[in-house]
């Protein structure tokens, strides 16, 4: 019989997790918007239009997001890291039934999931890792740790945390292999990752056929990165987070 995981243990695990999605969320936040290179070139009117345009477009530092409350942030942000997540957390419903005795698909959900409370978590204007730590354990693995717990001792290896992709975009594919690496930190605690949100039951369902089962984990996904987000803005209320503030 395994030893019971300890709260210290999957402490020290989310905290350098959690230090592995800080260089990438930036980068996820980050949407070309470039008018021109000198308005002189362009027509003025077209350049207003476009500029007009610009301004209605919902994403992190424009007019419409600062318009935008934390809830319709983070329901910006379960599309944003669903879009790279859910599919790639989704790929092994190809195999069926077979595909679901993998720790692959509960490994990189959990994985899109903790990069989602992170984003979420900066949206009520929480950054310290302390708080995000506390978060994370208290959604995917239904644990409530003591400050000092989640704190540590200052032991972590700053070299544990995976690199992130590289280049301007995150695409689909190197996306999912930087998952892939964020989620191996977590089969360290692999025997709580069953706790993490899930979809509805008929996704499972769809889950478990052959081929079509793709269609039902990506739904499932998806859905249960909405359930998170509920989660974490529940949690994040409870613990005295003042959205209004950001």
């Amino acid at each position: 019989m395994a030893d019971p995981i300890t709260d210290e243990r999957v402490a020290s695990v989310l905290r350098t997790f959690v230090r592995g999605c800080e260089p990438v969320l930036p980068r996820l936040r980050d949407i070309d918007a470039d008018v021109a290179p000198d308005d002189a070139e362009v027509d003025q009117n077209l350049l207003r239009k476009v500029r007009r345009r610009l301004a209605e477009v919902r994403w992190p530092g424009s007019a419409s997001w600062a318009r935008m409350n934390v809830e319709q942030r983070a329901h910006w942000w379960v599309n944003r890291v669903g879009k790279l997540t859910a599919l790639a957390a989704s790929v092994t419903g190809l195999a069926g039934a077979l595909g679901d005795r993998l720790p692959l698909q509960d490994v990189l959900g959990a994985a899109g999931q903790g990069l989602l409370l992170c984003a979420i978590a900066g949206e009520h204007g929480v950054e310290d890792r302390v708080t995000r730590v506390r978060l994370l354990a208290s959604v995917l693995f239904d644990r409530e740790l003591d400050p000092a717990v989640a704190a540590g001792d200052g032991t972590d290896d700053p070299e544990a945390a995976p690199e992130p992709p590289s280049g301007r975009r995150i695409g689909l594919k190197p996306a999912a292999k930087w998952l892939w690496r964020q989620g191996k930190l977590l089969l360290a605690v692999q025997g709580e990752l069953e706790k993490r949100p899930h979809g509805r039951f008929y996704h499972r369902l769809l889950g478990m056929l052959p081929v079509v089962g793709m269609a039902g984990d990506y739904l499932g996904e998806r859905s249960a990165l909405k359930r998170a987000a509920k989660s974490a803005d529940r949690w994040l209320h409870s613990s005295g987070f003042d959205p209004n503030r950001v």
